[in-house]
């Protein structure tokens, strides 16, 4: 067996262990019985440290070293090796023993989080916090860093990217949304919401949400959607990538929105080439351009006019007291600005804020300048400083998100990079589609969908997430094409 076709047959084997553990956390986070956590915990924590070892083999380091000897190697097997190794060298700086027990711990916090974010109860999810950010605190000292630890573990999810650099980003970018969410709060119109007030069938909730993601070309045939706490997007495997959502009976356009953003990382997972799989390519270029295809579907497609004036019959179907409702009238509802306590439910304008807020306490928490039992008074007082409001329950405040216990210190940047990462693709997929609004009114959201999957999707892992963006929008990524687009889209529904 020669090198390369040893090196994809090993990362074919790395590839069906990470399979499993997919299909089994998303069944923990789905369908298990209370009961069977436990032995959840251990089994993943064997199967999870089992494809470890093979991602940290000294026999992969040999042959990733071998082929980054070789010049003549073709364009996907270059990037493969890189990727790869990158990844390798990563995962190589973490004993497969300390990875097996912090999956335990992991999967051991996710469901202690569960249950104190349904009874508010910080105090019973405190421990499993504490020992989340000392297994960050140690990673990041074993993957090493150059300024802050805190660029150690952004660079899994947003390669490229540090704290530095986020600082460079947030300031400007807060410095244009604060003084603009106080002008629309001040000086704009609200749109009418009374008629969103209400008690509305989950089960239609649910099958509005299904009529979303078919709007969108989502394919059933590789996927399915499913009720949890917090809605996630997994890929099992080939042909298998699974979205799920949540309803509440007060809030209509919640399920709606939902679908709509875990349907666009769907789509990107569902439209990634098979070819790219051997060579550990088949993946998102980032979290961040992971998180622009579903910000890009639910916000830029999904609260726009044309949208709307599309999917008018099919809400008034679900919900016949909204027939009487122009599209109008429901897009504008769908556009309201308010700031509020729960990040997955924020508007377009205020999103960013609450990202700020997390990437503050997480590094001043992997710095050691927080203590864990410190974080509710200090998430109020960042509430109070970014958004004006403050929760009055652990629930609705620093127990929200899953993102903590499951150990995924650096994940939240990546949410507000795709929001700028989205306005950016956007203006350009509208540029070379000057007919866009129209197709999308018309019910053809394909047109769009084709054009992402050649300009991303199919691009996968082989690209570092500043250079797609580069290649596809001819500029490097940067924030003044979301500022633009708020300015402009909610100036417009305020009538400012």
């Amino acid at each position: 067996m020669d090198t390369l076709t040893e090196y994809k047959a090993l990362l074919s084997d790395i590839d069906k262990l990470n399979s499993a553990v997919s299909l089994l956390q998303w069944d923990q986070r789905t369908y298990i019985p209370a009961g069977g956590h436990a032995g959840r915990a251990e089994v993943l924590g064997k199967l999870s440290k089992m494809a470890f070892e093979l991602a940290t083999s000294d026999r992969l380091g040999d042959l990733i070293a071998s082929l980054e000897g070789v010049d003549d190697l073709p364009e996907l097997e270059r990037a493969s090796v890189r990727v790869v190794g990158r990844d390798y060298r990563r995962n190589k700086a973490i004993p497969p023993d300390l990875f097996e027990r912090f999956t335990i711990a992991r999967v051991n916090s996710e469901s202690a989080w569960e249950q104190s974010k349904d009874s508010s109860d910080f105090a019973s999810f405190a421990p499993h916090l504490s020992e989340m950010v000392r297994y960050a605190q140690q990673f990041a000292e074993l993957y090493g860093y150059d300024e802050s630890p805190y660029d150690a573990l952004l660079e899994e999810y947003e390669p490229g990217m540090t704290a530095a650099r986020l600082r460079t980003i947030i300031e400007p970018l807060k410095a244009k949304l604060v003084p603009f969410l106080r002008h629309l709060m001040e000086d704009g119109s609200a749109p009418d919401t009374s008629f969103l007030r209400g008690s509305f069938s989950i089960e239609a909730q649910r099958d509005l949400a299904t009529e979303a993601l078919r709007a969108i070309a989502y394919d059933f045939d590789t996927g399915r959607m499913d009720d949890t706490t917090h809605p996630f997007t997994i890929e099992i495997g080939p042909g298998d990538v699974r979205v799920t959502n949540r309803y509440h009976e007060d809030l209509i356009l919640s399920g709606l929105f939902s679908a709509l953003h875990e349907g666009g990382h769907a789509l990107y997972g569902q439209g990634i080439p098979e070819t790219l799989r051997p060579l550990g390519l088949a993946d998102g270029a980032s979290y961040g351009i992971h998180e622009s295809q579903s910000r890009l579907w639910e916000n830029m497609v999904g609260r726009s006019l044309p949208f709307w004036r599309c999917f008018h019959n099919k809400i008034a179907d679900a919900f016949p007291a909204l027939g009487g409702r122009s599209p109008e009238d429901l897009c504008g509802a769908a556009n309201v600005v308010q700031p509020s306590l729960i990040r997955v439910e924020a508007d377009e304008v205020t999103y960013n804020l609450h990202i700020m807020l997390r990437f503050e306490l997480e590094v001043a928490l992997l710095a050691g300048d927080l203590d864990v039992m410190g974080l509710p008074d200090a998430w109020r007082d960042g509430m109070r400083r970014y958004l004006g409001v403050e929760p009055t329950c652990h629930a609705d405040g620093v127990l929200q998100d899953v993102h903590w216990s499951a150990g995924l210190i650096g994940y939240f940047p990546s949410y507000m990079l795709g929001n700028l990462y989205a306005a950016q693709l956007y203006a350009t997929a509208r540029r070379e589609l000057p007919d866009l609004d129209k197709q999308i009114e018309g019910g053809r959201a394909t047109v769009l969908l084709e054009w992402l999957r050649e300009k991303i999707h199919h691009q996968g892992r082989i690209y570092e997430p500043e250079t797609l963006i580069q290649r596809v929008t001819g500029e490097p990524p940067r924030s003044t094409f979301f500022v633009d687009y708020v300015t402009e889209k909610y100036g417009r529904v305020y009538s400012l």
